[in-house]
């Protein structure tokens, strides 16, 4: 059987004065009120254990604050904290909290928390890494929130709607290119899973298109297949070299495989980046302070948040220029072989 919420007038009722000398207590006025009324309304306050209808609170008060949704896969992750983090700071700037859903790169998950944050009010939607697109798409349209797509998004929309997100598949040239033309490196090797078969919870398209970009240097250049957890890189990089394969380098898919994939090659008795080198994508700060420093491609985090923040607050006809994907630069560390400093260290999302 289902216990009655407490009322705003039972509290009244116990303790023996009118609704609105509750109202005075409980809200710190308009009106003053006695040191003995405001410890007998809070006595029964507490009796009834009665909590304020905070929605109905929000209904008869004009809101400073509003509310933006934010769905990310993985905030354990570096560019997902980032991103995150720098969201957060743009819709502060602009009078909106963030209420964070962390969905596991699962869709049944997605999709509750997008009818969760649509039923309470939220102004706008943004989310990291779909991977339940249409769905989304359907109760955002039908509840008339605004969407904002960052990063990467699985599956269609009905309306064309742009993709905030980095250039990936010139990372993964560019990862490469610097492994080729830098380093002189031939025999470079890819790590990741960009099939369905390879990944089912994982952001398989953009190791995707970093996979292409490494393929437009390296023609043919082979692949070690993992689903994307640092378990999978770290035991298929090392059967890999346990098979007696010695490639010159690896290009590393992403963030969360780099430190695996790094400790297979020193497992293996190999050296880094004496022996082979790596770079990877999308490092942050946690990276710089290790033994050796990862070489890693990174996105433009504060304009992709300030755009995105944009897309939802600011929803306009979409200009050509936001369907082009941002560019990314190369911070170089020691896995590569660049000497120590040669860029210093730097959180993706600072200015």
């Amino acid at each position: 059987m289902t216990t009655k919420r407490p009322t705003l007038a039972d509290v009244a009722t116990l303790a023996g004065v009118s609704t609105a000398a509750v109202s005075y207590v409980l809200n710190d006025g308009p009106r003053p009120v006695s040191d003995a009324l405001r410890a007998k309304v809070l006595a029964a306050a507490d009796e009834l254990r009665y909590r304020p209808d905070r929605n109905a609170r929000a209904l008869r008060r004009p809101r400073k604050w509003r509310q933006l949704g934010l769905l990310v896969p993985d905030l354990t992750l570096p560019l997902y904290a980032a991103l995150a983090g720098r969201l957060e700071i743009e819709a502060r700037a602009r009078d909106h909290l963030t209420m964070i859903g962390n969905t596991g790169y699962d869709p049944d998950r997605e999709l509750e928390f997008t009818a969760a944050f649509t039923d309470v009010g939220i102004d706008g939607l943004i989310v990291v890494g779909a991977v339940n697109t249409p769905e989304i798409g359907k109760v955002c349209r039908r509840a008339r929130v605004p969407v904002a797509w960052v990063h990467n998004r699985r599956g269609t929309v009905d309306t064309p709607t742009p993709l905030v997100r980095a250039d990936h598949v010139a990372a993964g040239r560019l990862a490469t290119t610097h492994l080729t033309e830098v380093h002189g490196c031939r025999d470079i090797v890819f790590v990741g899973g960009f099939t369905a078969t390879d990944v089912e919870y994982g952001d398989r398209e953009t190791v995707a298109e970093r996979y292409e970009g490494f393929a437009s240097i390296i023609e043919g250049g082979t692949v070690i297949r993992t689903d994307l957890t640092p378990e999978g890189a770290y035991l298929a990089v090392g059967a890999h070299l346990r098979a007696g394969h010695r490639p010159q380098a690896l290009v590393v898919g992403t963030n969360g495989q780099a430190a695996a994939a790094t400790r297979a090659v020193t497992d293996a008795g190999l050296r880094v980046p004496a022996d082979l080198r790596i770079v990877g994508f999308d490092g942050g700060v946690a990276h710089q302070f290790g033994q050796i420093t990862l070489t890693s491609v990174m996105q433009p985090i504060d304009v992709i948040a300030a755009r995105a923040i944009g897309d939802v607050l600011d929803p306009a006809d979409p200009d050509p220029a936001m369907w082009v994907p941002m560019p990314v630069t190369l911070h170089r560390g020691e896995s590569c072989g660049c000497p120590p400093g040669a860029d210093p260290p730097r959180h993706p999302s600072s200015r």
